[in-house]
């Protein structure tokens, strides 16, 4: 383990020292920027000019069987008195608004699909099959010959469920195991035990699915190298096509959050942050070489594919450049000016409202929350999303696209990275590309390219 890799950032450079978990980048801008669209636009104008031949859909399922301590995701726990049918019911009128939105002028052709939550395996066998419907006799997407990816849980991952999902073209099934040290996932309050895991991941292998994704967590209070490495190679005897390494973070909101609510003063605070940083970055490391040692490899600070796994997803979509559709009450639609979606929450009863309030909507043809993204937002999404790949971003791509280039509309920020040593010195002419010191700290390095204004939109936000 070479001192540049793990080294903290100010050790390094000898500059000030950056905090290496700042907040998970998974799209940009956040849902934390979004507000309600005064203007309401319907869909058939914002989808008019988009092209519509490489889209990503994605099913919204806001139901969990338990909500974890560390989850901040829009989801609730259970679904009493048949909202699991008036939400399918509201889902299903929300297909038929959306897919006339897109209209027959020129093909829609729907090039991935994925079923997210939530847990979308909460919903029955039969439920499964009339969610897989809705994507393909509402929207037009053949499951059957795009990759389709589905979250499932130990609990729920039932064979009757994966009979179901196999059967519909299913190619990779996620599974939320987190850790397999029953000590520890009590710890994260996820209340499981590892011959559940066990269960459940001997099933999914019976349904012969092909990718399978183990997700796990590093920085667990009382976790150790040695525990972190019991879960790894628990994980690694099933042979995964991919492994997902997530930190642990403590969100406002959460059921973590609230445990440790009456800590300590800001001084101390501040210590034991530092501490626990410390520990996620040591983890990280190990996990990472780890599976590199035992053939995997980075695709980003996350995610591990193993060298011999089939490729998942179609070559022809990106997600930096091609549309998303999002349905469900918790999924985000993409067209190249708006990003939309409706109502955000991570508390449980403004969830169940928000929910309610779906599925008692009639009138589905219109954007109602969202975020307007322009071209200079445009640039910076390209360049956060590429970046964060430990592939980089080919200079060609950028320029293509944009007629620019990427060191010189972030000159600043590029320059930042740089001396910090997040950037590779030796990648190859025309790419950029992140050094591992820089994809340890990528929870960072995503933070640093927000725009002032997506910035403000978040500061400004009302957390409920």
């Amino acid at each position: 383990m070479t001192t540049s890799t793990t080294t903290s950032t100010a050790t390094a450079t000898g500059m000030p020292a950056v905090r290496p978990y700042e907040s998970y980048v998974y799209a940009y801008p956040h849902k934390t920027a979004y507000r309600p669209l005064p203007e309401r636009p319907a869909l058939r104008e914002l989808w008019a000019a988009e092209p519509k031949s490489a889209l990503s859909l994605y099913l919204h399922i806001p139901f969990c069987e338990v909500r974890c301590g560390f989850c901040n995701l829009f989801t609730r726990i259970g679904a009493p008195e048949e909202l699991t049918t008036r939400y399918l019911d509201a889902l299903d009128r929300q297909a038929v608004a959306v897919r006339d939105a897109l209209g027959d002028d020129e093909p829609v052709r729907f090039a991935a699909a994925a079923f997210g939550g939530g847990t979308p395996t909460f919903l029955t066998a039969d439920e499964l099959e009339r969610l897989c419907d809705i994507a393909e006799k509402r929207m037009g997407a053949d499951l059957l010959a795009v990759p389709l990816s589905v979250e499932t849980s130990p609990s729920t991952a039932t064979a009757d469920r994966l009979a179901v999902l196999a059967d519909r073209g299913t190619t990779r099934v996620s599974i939320g195991v987190q850790s397999f040290v029953d000590a520890e996932a009590r710890a994260a309050v996820r209340p499981q035990r590892r011959a559940e895991v066990e269960a459940a991941l001997g099933r999914i292998r019976d349904a012969r699915i092909p990718v399978l994704n183990i997700d796990l967590i590093y920085g667990i209070d009382g976790q150790t190298e040695r525990t972190w490495l019991t879960s790894l190679d628990a994980a690694l005897a099933w042979r995964p096509e991919e492994l997902y390494l997530y930190p642990l973070y403590v969100r406002p909101l959460t059921g973590l959050h609230r445990l440790g609510a009456a800590a300590t003063g800001p001084d101390a605070e501040a210590v034991e942050q530092a501490a626990w940083d410390e520990q996620r970055l040591r983890l990280y490391a190990v996990g990472r070489d780890h599976l590199l040692a035992h053939g995997y490899e980075q695709v980003s600070m996350r995610m591990f594919r193993r060298a011999d796994a089939p490729q998942e997803g179609p070559e022809d979509y990106a997600c930096q450049t091609d549309g998303m559709i999002g349905l469900g009450c918790g999924a985000r639609s993409y067209t190249s000016a708006l990003h939309y979606s409706f109502d955000y929450a991570v508390d449980m009863r403004e969830i169940r409202s928000i929910i309610d309030r779906f599925t008692a909507t009639e009138d589905f043809s219109r954007a109602e929350v969202g975020r307007y993204v322009d071209a200079a937002e445009a640039r910076r999404r390209h360049l956060l999303q590429s970046l964060l790949q430990a592939a980089g971003l080919p200079l060609d791509d950028y320029r293509a696209r944009f007629g620019t280039d990427p060191r010189a509309d972030f000159p600043a920020e590029l320059a930042r990275f740089a001396d910090r040593g997040w950037l590779d010195a030796r990648a190859p002419e025309g790419l950029l590309r992140l050094s591992p010191l820089g994809l340890a700290h990528s929870d960072a390095l995503g933070p640093a390219l927000f725009s002032p204004g997506v910035r403000a939109a978040m500061a400004a936000y009302e957390r409920k």
